[in-house]
């Protein structure tokens, strides 16, 4: 839980004068991954955890910033773009900047600090909440309306251009989009969301945490972007018709599947199935359906691990685990992989034999306690208003 009368004391502290105060939400995907970059379909959900920035207008054109999280301080000039993709957490801030003067936002200078109780590298995507929340801000204190799909399209462009990371629109697009007791189901082609109330009154959304991220996770994921780009040229060779692997239907793809190199083959037979898992998500969740939503979930994982090769031993433990326990309907790894997080739904009344479940299975295996959060669904990045401070 973020302390917001802390933030604004530091803040005051750090410039004397009064901040505004701005959130954006982190999230977990319930299925879909790994879609959205093949303009495919996702199910995330808005969680309780975020990114807050206390926020200020400046009379000139810099840009300073105090991360709360990395007790560290920079600054840049937002008419002296700074050099790209450095590798520091201050590229999403002055990424998130440039792309909103890029597409014509008149942006003030600010004073700004930050705050997140997000895991950090644990996927739940604390990069776009970051970058949400400083848009919403920068917009915010310089008077500037943004419509929420040029705010998550600026902070794509920020992770494409000055972090590196061509990541598809789920993330943003949840972070400035998502709504209290729903999940998101995206058309990451059409940028069009669809909310699906959660009707799983006596379940729980359950987050765990590997704790790890292996160091491989950035390059295999730009490899598996472009082995799906390799597939889809191929295929156009007999379905002339098709962008990309949404655009497959999984019996069409069993016909003419063997056209494709192996490894080709089992990365796209993954996308093409997911996409079709993430639609009959959300038809099992309209009817309350929680065991074939559990189900899906499995499968999802499955081929992540088989066909995607993007689990790692960390998460097969934490999903195996869950699924021994009595009251989980559903488990799977969930983010980019290579460690990170599991998404799990869980009833209720099983909350606390699942805690201990996992929490023991996976500390006698690896050696390393999990991280297990029980999450709950949020609104997207907005202006926090009307908040109670302690003076």
């Amino acid at each position: 839980m973020i302390d917001l009368n802390a933030l604004v004391q530091k803040f005051r502290t750090l410039y004397g004068t009064e901040p505004r105060l701005f959130r954006a939400p982190g999230r977990v995907n319930l299925i879909g991954e790994h879609t959205d970059y093949n303009d495919g379909f996702v199910l995330p959900m808005a969680i309780n955890h975020g990114t807050v920035v206390a926020a200020a207008k400046r009379a000139d054109r810099r840009v300073r910033v105090r991360s709360l999280n990395y007790n560290e301080s920079a600054e840049f000039d937002l008419d002296r773009p700074g050099a790209r993709k450095r590798g520091v957490w201050l590229d999403y801030v002055e990424g998130v900047a440039q792309a909103l003067l890029g597409r014509g936002l008149k942006l003030a200078g600010a004073d700004l600090a930050l705050t997140s109780d997000i895991p950090i590298g644990g996927g739940l995507s604390s990069s776009a909440a970051l970058e949400m929340s400083v848009g919403t801000a920068l917009t915010g204190i310089s008077g500037e309306e943004i419509d929420r799909i040029t705010l998550a399209l600026a902070g794509q462009e920020a992770e494409h251009n000055y972090v590196g990371m061509k990541c598809g629109i789920m993330d943003q697009f949840i972070a400035s989009l998502g709504k209290a007791g729903h999940a998101l189901l995206i058309d990451c082609r059409k940028l069009e969301g669809t909310l699906v109330p959660l009707g799983v009154q006596d379940m729980t959304v359950v987050v765990c945490d590997s704790r790890v991220k292996h160091a491989l996770a950035s390059s295999e994921y730009n490899a598996r972007r472009a082995e799906c780009e390799q597939g889809v040229a191929m295929l156009r060779e007999v379905l002339p018709e098709i962008r990309a692997l949404r655009d497959v239907r999984l019996s069409v793809f069993e016909r003419f599947q063997e056209r494709l190199p192996e490894v080709v083959r089992r990365r796209c037979r993954h996308v093409v199935s997911e996409n079709e898992r993430t639609l009959s998500a959300v038809r099992a969740l309209q009817a309350g359906d929680v065991e074939e939503f559990g189900r899906l979930m499995a499968a999802s994982h499955q081929s992540l691990r088989d066909d995607y090769e993007v689990s790692c031993k960390e998460l097969d433990i934490l999903v195996e685990s869950a699924q021994s326990v009595p009251g989980v309907a559903g488990a799977r790894m969930t983010g980019g992989g290579f460690g990170g997080c599991t998404v799990n739904l869980v009833r209720k009344d099983s909350l606390e034999r699942f805690r201990e479940t996992v929490t023991r299975e996976y500390l006698g295996k690896t050696g390393q306690e999990p991280l297990v959060l029980p999450v709950e669904s949020s609104d997207c990045a907005a202006e926090i208003l009307g908040r109670k401070l302690h003076e």
